[in-house]
């Protein structure tokens, strides 16, 4: 039926609410009721989703929520468009689309209201550093030994024959000075048939490196007290066992040199003993063994006992979880920073992404002490672990964590933490304080730069400056780090008119030019004896030297004869040493009277430049003509010393 001119079209929908349907004629066109369409596949009636809450606050990103469902964001995107809705990752969407997408994956959604008043503000994720492990999953690790001793009791020597290597040989002066840990295998002395693993620690044994050796107490098992049977108990056995004895670890005392010919075991048994530590073999509870390292007397009975002492500890760690464990050494070598780390719970693997302190990074690769790579280090290990954006201090927990966003925002945190502090530590200058502060820059202070290859060494030398006891000269480290000696350290020095030292360290291409225009002393050593030694002599050369008299003769006044010309002259007879042309001085009956200079010294009629004992001589004092018979004239020079520190 066509329609003429002027009729308007028939509605094509149904019918709107609250208007009115017009009626019919027989004949006339009506429109066809239209069925409803088909839900769509989202709107479909779902079940009530019984899985994880996730809370987003508006608006809802799509990055954000495909984040939280642990999804692809693509995916989030195919199934917006399923339901009509088309954004891209960066775009919000509404709250009841974001209620069917999270329901599709069985997750319930909610949206956080913000109080009445309050900002928009992201919530602070907490980072779970530590989790506690559950008994049944707790499985037996190797027992940590650290090697403690006094210098040159053999502690380096008897690893070398534990290790079947020899690392005394490339330790300046054959002393050690970096933390070195080992991993050994070893057959266990009752279950023959069963080879266990021992990690050693060696810690340095110089007094300078006390830090090093406590640090190495704290993250041990057992400690291995070595002393010579020829020396007995030294100063450094004390400081290592009172080290120990604060840990609260069960020590073992190996004897070592008992090849020596004026070896003496019992000696050091009763040494010990007055110590408290009394020989198992006299009724006590501490393991004596008496080795050689130089004729493997007794290392696998030491051996032995240490595997025993590690069955009655009952040492457990958890292996499958997280790792978390201490740094022992850090460096920084040519490929970036470097951390030898002792995995103390949980496993470490290449990939790991690890935080220490202000640093984190992600596990390049693990190194052991051998040199061979490692995929994973079990608990009781000690690897090197290449990755980290900075050299963290020894000493320092590390922690895997599960993201490396989480690890950068926790590192960028406490390295915030750490500058506000280093800010409040720093003095201010008031009016009250004004004129102690220029009594204190006016103070005669040697200032350092300290650069070492190790952050252990770099902390023992400070240490070890720190202790320099001098009252009127005072050292300062202005900066002290691991690496080589750069250009940065150079203008850093000649700005603060400091001297660099270096510890087997070594100077970058161009540097010693620079140091050369600048002004700049750059002191390199390898043993830290002539580091401290040649410190104290460059305190000393600040000090004002210490002006000493020396009295170089002596002269009795015999008789005085007056000269014409005005002025008289004594007539002396020298008593002891010489008398010279230069300062004198008059003693009557042992008083001064008189200091001055000889204005001339005659021998007869000629005029002289010493007179000596046993001779006499005529002597003018300018000045003076008030001598008397029986006066005394000294002859004496001054001289600068050079002061000495203590």
């Amino acid at each position: 039926m066509r329609r003429g001119p002027g009729v308007p079209a028939a509605p094509s929908g149904p019918p709107l609410s609250g208007q009115r349907q017009p009626a019919t004629r027989p004949g006339q066109w009506q429109p066809r009721q239209q069925s409803p369409p088909p839900a769509r596949a989202a709107e479909r009636v779902l079940p009530a989703p019984t899985g994880q809450l996730i809370t987003l606050k508006p608006p809802i990103i799509v990055r954000d929520l495909a984040e939280q469902l642990k999804r692809k964001p693509f995916q989030l995107i195919a199934d917006l468009m399923e339901v009509g809705v088309f954004a891209n990752v960066n775009q919000s969407i509404d709250e009841d689309v974001a209620q069917r997408i999270c329901a599709k994956y069985n997750f319930r959604f909610e949206v956080e209201k913000r109080e009445r008043g309050a900002g928009a503000h992201t919530p602070v994720r907490k980072v779970e550093l530590d989790v506690e492990d559950k008994p049944e999953q707790m499985k037996p690790r190797p027992p940590v030994v650290t090697i403690m001793g006094h210098v040159d009791h053999g502690k380096t020597t008897l690893l070398d024959v534990i290790r079947k290597s020899d690392v005394a040989a490339g330790e300046a002066g054959g002393i050690t000075q970096h933390i070195g840990a080992y991993t050994i295998s070893f057959p266990h002395p009752e279950r023959k048939n069963e080879v266990q693993q021992i990690t050693f620690l060696d810690t340095p044994g110089h007094a300078a490196f006390s830090a090093m050796r406590a640090r190495g107490a704290t993250v041990t098992d057992i400690v291995v007290l070595v002393v010579a049977a020829n020396d007995g108990v030294m100063p450094q056995t004390l400081e290592a066992l009172s080290h120990a004895q604060a840990a609260k670890v069960p020590i073992i005392v190996a004897v070592n040199k008992c090849d020596h010919p004026n070896a003496n075991p019992m000696k050091v048994r009763q040494q010990l003993q007055d110590k408290g530590l009394v020989p198992d073999d006299w009724g006590g509870e501490t393991i004596f063994v008496d080795v050689s390292a130089l004729t493997k007397q007794g290392v696998d009975k030491l051996l032995e006992m240490i595997l025993l002492q590690a069955d009655l500890l009952e040492l457990k760690a958890n292996p499958d979880r997280r790792a978390k464990g201490n740094v022992i050494e850090s460096g920084l070598e040519p490929g970036g920073p470097t951390a030898t780390v002792l995995v103390r719970k949980g496993t470490l693997r290449v990939g790991d992404v690890v935080i220490c302190g202000p640093y984190w990074g992600k596990v390049r690769a693990l190194i052991s002490e051998e040199g061979t790579r490692q995929k994973e280090a079990l608990p009781s290990v000690a690897v090197k672990i290449l990755g980290l954006n900075g050299v963290p201090e020894a000493g320092l927990e590390f922690s895997v964590l599960e993201d490396e966003k989480s690890a950068r925002d926790l590192a960028e945190q406490r390295a915030q933490e750490a500058r506000s502090v280093s800010t409040e530590a720093r003095a201010k200058v008031t009016l009250e304080t004004l004129f102690a502060t220029l009594d204190a820059n006016q103070a005669k202070v040697l200032k350092v730069v300290v650069k070492a290859d190790t952050q252990g060494s770099v902390e023992a030398i400070v240490e070890a400056l720190k202790k320099i006891d001098a009252t009127e000269v005072s050292m300062e480290v202005i900066h002290s780090a691991v690496g080589t000696i750069t250009e940065s350290d150079v203008l850093l020095a000649s700005a603060s008119s400091a001297i660099i030292l270096g510890f087997h360290t070594r100077i970058d291409v161009g540097v010693a030019d620079l140091a050369k225009r600048e002004g700049v002393q750059i002191k390199l050593y390898s043993i830290i004896y002539e580091l401290i030694d040649q410190v104290k002599e460059a305190m000393a050369g600040l000090l004002e030297p210490v002006i000493r008299e020396v009295v170089i003769g002596s002269a009795e006044v015999r008789k005085i004869f007056e000269l014409s010309k005005g002025g008289n002259v004594a007539g002396c007879m020298v008593s002891t040493g010489r008398i010279v042309r230069g300062k004198a001085r008059v003693l009557r009956r042992k008083g001064l009277i008189y200091e001055g200079v000889v204005q001339t010294l005659r021998r007869f009629q000629d005029e002289v430049n010493e007179v000596r004992a046993g001779m006499e001589c005529g002597i003018r004092i300018e000045g003076f003509n008030d001598m008397q018979p029986g006066d005394a004239i000294e002859c004496f020079t001054t001289e600068k010393v050079a002061p000495k520190l203590p």
